[in-house]
């Protein structure tokens, strides 16, 4: 026969929490209050510096397609071809400025149709290269036509 431990002094109760431990339900409060703290805190300070850094409610100050179509231009201007396939950083930051290129004037163009060409012009250079894997003369083409384009803006 398995010995069994001696029963207690006094007996508990079933579903009484012992005397030392908090309720579960404010120790749950404190925590949802202390998030929701945070959260406002966080949101008040996101806020406060976007009207500290916002200068202008105007699209001249960076917003809207004619900054999308110049944010596109200076990141293919900074774009080289030939670091493409180059490990490492230079060959990161050309993947990246080359899909920034293709993704700014993407949005440059649905806000006005004025910029569609450059977006045409950079997509046709993705979509080819995505097929031939390479900066082959067409692929360069599409390329030399955006960059006219970016010199016009």
């Amino acid at each position: 026969m398995p010995s069994q431990p001696p029963p207690s002094a006094t007996p508990v109760p079933p579903g009484t929490p012992p005397a030392s431990a908090p309720a579960p339900h404010r120790r749950t409060g404190r925590v949802i209050a202390a998030l929701l703290l945070g959260l406002v805190l966080g949101g008040g300070g996101v806020g406060a510096a976007w009207a500290l850094n916002d200068e202008s409610d105007s699209p001249a100050a960076g917003a809207g397609p004619a900054a999308d179509a110049r944010a596109a231009c200076q990141a293919l201007d900074g774009f080289d071809e030939s670091k493409y396939v180059t490990k490492g950083p230079d060959g990161d930051i050309a993947i990246n400025r080359y899909a920034a290129a293709g993704a700014l004037s993407a949005a440059a163009a649905a806000g006005d149709a004025t910029y569609k060409p450059l977006a045409q012009a950079i997509r046709r250079s993705q979509d080819l290269h995505a097929q031939v894997f390479d900066f082959n003369e067409e692929v360069k083409s599409h390329l030399r036509e955006a960059r006219g384009i970016c010199e016009d803006l």
